[in-house]
């Protein structure tokens, strides 16, 4: 019995323990409530903090989440079937088409790069990217087409021509008309409309040059697919019967395990895109992630500002009796309950953002996309707000909790300076874990949103070690003769000065702009200057190999002083390392892509022009023993690769397995002709192939270049030539595009870390008021004010954008040069802009922040002292 009664005392007590914690929850609730209702004066800047991080991280994922909702919608007509067999460089067998057949009705494509001219009146070559289709195409969707016409009418041989629809952006570059005669190989074809939109066009990746859509039955007349040229069938299937995507892919594998296709369904459609989409999301989440995180500085001073202001209110309930714990209650649901207000807000501008965008979509990408709301995207951008809120409140909270009532009544500061116990401290560093544990999960790469939140929270700490030593070095310098000089030294170390408010909110916001602006410029640099320099000026594919002897003699008649480099190439899908299915092989996202499609493979009896041997031997010339291959170093390190590891190529339909004999550094940058993987002459005996050139040419004038485009037109039309300038714009014009987004994302933190330091000095008026007020009874002047606060930001300024130029260049070397592998150089107008901008923020803000703080009256503030 006494057990039990035991048992029910504690339960008991335990209730009461509930009910007393339960009443005294209500009851700082009721004062919160009561005491907001005064209004929301100075959480201004709380608010917009915590609305513009939340809205950049919901508009983000939510148009993420429309694109690749887009995308998976109408997989079927990107992909061009429920399913979708490729295969290089030759068409499906007898057997093979036969198997296809029994699965559904089979849409047959081909597509390759080739020139085209005008057939009369003469005119320049222009590249395109050539598409043959068969009467089923397409199978899903539809071609849209000025006129509006069936496509098998337009793509019909009129007058003993076929018909041909073209892209508006050839129509464009060869200044041409629908009814124009194009020459092509060596046939002719008639364009015949407008190529508006293509059902199946992102699921062939990013095109260098204007679609050109043909006959299947045109092509075979031109002459243009030789062996060993670079063509892809693909066959498009709708399936009779539902069959799982893993189903059908591991039985036509296990069917032909020779024929080294590769098999896409409708819910991956357009792979590479979905990939870009999802680590362009990443990095502009993480940019919204350090604009919330600039932010969270804001909540932290408003929250400081707030509970100083409220000292009086404070000491009174601790006067009657209030525990430390209860009044962090009473102010830690007013600023939550505010937090939610600013994440609603910034909820409904995110929300509204795919409505905003889905036409600029549209625009860019040929799918339909459909606004609407996404819970997910929203959810996740309210779960950064809540945390990042808490967080940041945590410590001015922490700081409230023990200061006893008779020195919330005295001290003016409201003990800013005081030490918040270490369970609050704790309880914020646990919620900065979780907030990045929540950015890793989100991300595709989680080594580079690790290296970003690590170099987020390092320039965190840096730049409280910054303001730091601002201000030991304020305190430690020898007072000088100018009086105002003297005041700014005095402010900037002083209990309760800005210094690490206005490091910590305008540094990081400068060092993200530095970095991404130093980024943008390299790779401008490189694309428009370096690369174009050290590139060569054209590239020639599919060159016959029985041709090269007379092309090599072709092009000495062109452009006498020009170099030709020219080697075989073939196209090749690695299907097994070690033995082990590609597939199956876990390799970092940095190497993923050597396994995924098919690459570019060569042979060769010696080692190869802008290469240099790192590890093992090459193979004697007349090598006659097993294939043997020289994988680059980097890549192999990236797959795990070492000497005596063998990689299985599937090549026209064979497997071919090749022992590594030895590695090399590959210099890429040098857009010169270079390989993953070079294999020994015997590797391909006997298989065909065509060849690929470069030529660079001295001091090139446009009347040179014009002559070997036509020159090589007219000897031999089934070569495909290149011209580099071409292709570096059509990439610069695409990173022109990318950084639009990347310059919107940067200035999102830049306007974040303007309203922090906004309401850092906002936070800092009060006790200003009470400063000029004394100087200027002891007889200081207006403009003596003017000038120490000028000096005083003047300083601040300075400090901060020394820092953030040189993190920002840091930051910026490591990803040109490490991660890009690009020369890195900084630009010192960037650095110059950020020291300006830095200054004019600082001074700009904090004197209209301040000039209220001139014109206040003395004798209501005397009284108060």
């Amino acid at each position: 019995m006494s057990v039990l009664s035991e048992a029910r005392t504690a339960t008991g007590a335990a209730a009461a323990e509930r009910g007393r914690r339960f009443a005294t929850l209500r009851l700082a609730l009721r004062f919160a409530l009561r005491e907001m209702r005064g209004g929301l004066k100075g959480f201004a800047i709380f608010l917009a903090c915590i609305m513009l991080g939340v809205a950049a991280i919901a508009a983000v994922n939510s148009v993420a989440a429309m694109m690749t909702g887009a995308i998976a919608g109408e997989g079927r007509a990107i992909l061009g079937g429920d399913v979708r067999f490729n295969l290089v460089q030759r068409p499906a067998s007898a057997e093979e088409r036969a198997y296809l057949d029994s699965l559904g009705a089979v849409a047959e494509t081909i597509s390759m790069r080739s020139m085209v001219r005008p057939a009369v009146g003469g005119g320049d070559p222009a590249l395109v990217e050539l598409k043959a289709v068969d009467g089923a195409y397409p199978l899903y969707g539809r071609v849209a087409s000025t006129p509006a016409e069936p496509l098998p009418a337009l793509l019909a041989a009129p007058s003993g021509r076929f018909g041909a629809l073209a892209a508006p952006e050839l129509f464009e570059r060869m200044n041409l008309k629908p009814g124009a005669v194009l020459k092509l190989g060596r046939a002719e074809i008639v364009l015949t409309g407008v190529l508006d939109r293509e059902p199946d066009a992102l699921s062939d990746g990013f095109n260098f040059a204007p679609r050109l859509l043909v006959d299947r039955a045109a092509i075979e007349a031109t002459g243009l697919l030789q062996p060993g040229s670079l063509y892809e069938y693909d066959y498009g299937v709708r399936l009779a019967q539902p069959v799982h995507s893993k189903d059908l892919t591991e039985a036509a594998n296990a069917r032909f395990p020779s024929a080294g296709w590769n098999i896409r369904t409708s819910d991956r459609a357009a792979p590479s895109l979905q990939r870009n989409i999802e680590r362009f999301s990443q990095f502009l989440t993480l940019v919204g992630l350090t604009a919330l995180i600039v932010g969270g500085v804001g909540v932290a001073n408003a929250v400081g500002a707030y509970l100083s202001a409220k000292r009086g209110v404070i000491a009174t309930f601790k006067s009657l009796g209030a525990g430390g714990g209860f009044v962090v209650t009473v102010y830690l649901v007013q600023i939550m309950l505010l937090a939610g207000l600013g994440i609603l807000a910034g909820l409904v501008l995110g929300a509204v953002a795919p409505f905003a965008t889905a036409g600029l979509v549209s625009a860019f990408l040929p799918i339909a996309a459909e606004p609407g709301f996404y819970p997910g995207a929203l959810l996740i951008a309210a779960l950064f707000g809540l945390l990042t809120a808490l967080a940041f409140a945590l410590v001015p909270l922490g700081r409230t909790r023990d200061v006893p009532a008779t020195a919330l009544f005295r001290d003016i500061s409201g003990g800013a300076a005081r030490r918040p116990r270490l369970v609050y401290l704790g309880a914020a560093a646990l919620l900065a874990l979780a907030i990045a544990a929540l950015a890793l999960a989100m991300a595709d790469d989680r080594k580079v949103a690790g290296i970003f939140l690590l170099a987020t929270g390092i320039a965190f700490l840096i730049l409280r070690g910054v303001a730091f030593v601002i201000e030991r070095l304020a305190k430690a310098a020898r007072p000088p003769r100018i009086v105002a000089l003297r005041l700014a030294l005095a402010n900037i170390h002083r209990p309760g000065a800005l210094t690490a408010s206005v490091t910590l909110s305008l540094g990081l916001g400068l060092t993200l702009l530095v970095a991404l602006a130093t980024i943008d410029t390299d790779l401008r640099r490189e694309i428009a200057g370096n690369l174009a320099e050290r590139a060569p000026d054209f590239f020639f594919v599919d060159i016959r190999n029985d041709g090269i002897d007379a092309f090599r003699q072709r092009i000495a008649e062109l452009a006498p002083g020009g170099t030709l480099e020219a080697a075989p190439m073939l196209r090749g899908r690695i299907t097994r390392l070690n033995g082990i299915e590609a597939a199956k092989v876990k390799v970092p996202p940095e190497g993923a892509w050597v396994l995924r499609g098919d690459r570019g493979i060569t042979y060769a009896d010696a080692v190869p022009k802008n290469s240099r041997l790192t590890e093992g031997d090459w193979w004697p010339k007349d090598h006659a023993g097993e294939p043997l291959v020289s994988f680059a170093a980097e890549q192999a390190k990236q797959l795990g690769l070492t000497l005596g590891d063998t990689i299985t190529v599937n090549v026209l339909g064979r497997d071919i397995t090749a022992r590594i004999a030895n590695l090399r550094s590959v210099e890429w940058e040098s857009l010169g002709i270079n390989f993953v993987m070079v294999f020994s002459p015997n590797a391909f005996a006997g298989a065909p192939h065509a060849w690929l050139a470069t030529l660079a040419i001295p001091d090139a004038t446009p009347a040179v270049e014009k002559a070997v485009l036509n020159g090589v037109a007219d000897s031999d039309p089934a070569v495909t030539t290149v011209r580099v300038r071409d292709a570096l714009n059509a990439v610069n014009r695409l990173v022109e595009q990318l950084a639009i987004a990347i310059r919107a994302a940067a200035a999102v933190a830049l306007v974040a870390s303007v309203l922090v330091l906004s309401g850092a000095l906002a936070a800092g008026n009060r006790r200003r008021i009470h400063d000029a007020v004394v100087l200027k009874t002891l007889g200081g002047t207006r403009r003596l004010l003017i000038a120490s606060y000028c000096a005083e930001y003047l300083l601040l300024g300075l400090a901060t954008a020394g820092f953030a130029i040189g993190a920002g260049a840091l930051a910026a070397w490591y990803v040109v040069a490490r991660i890009m592998a690009l020369p890195f150089h900084f630009d010192w107008g960037i650095a110059l802009a950020t020291l300006l901008a830095a200054l004019v923020l600082t001074v700009g803000i904090g004197l209209a922040g301040t000039w209220r703080v001139l014109g206040q009256k003395a004798a209501p503030v005397l009284r108060e002292l």
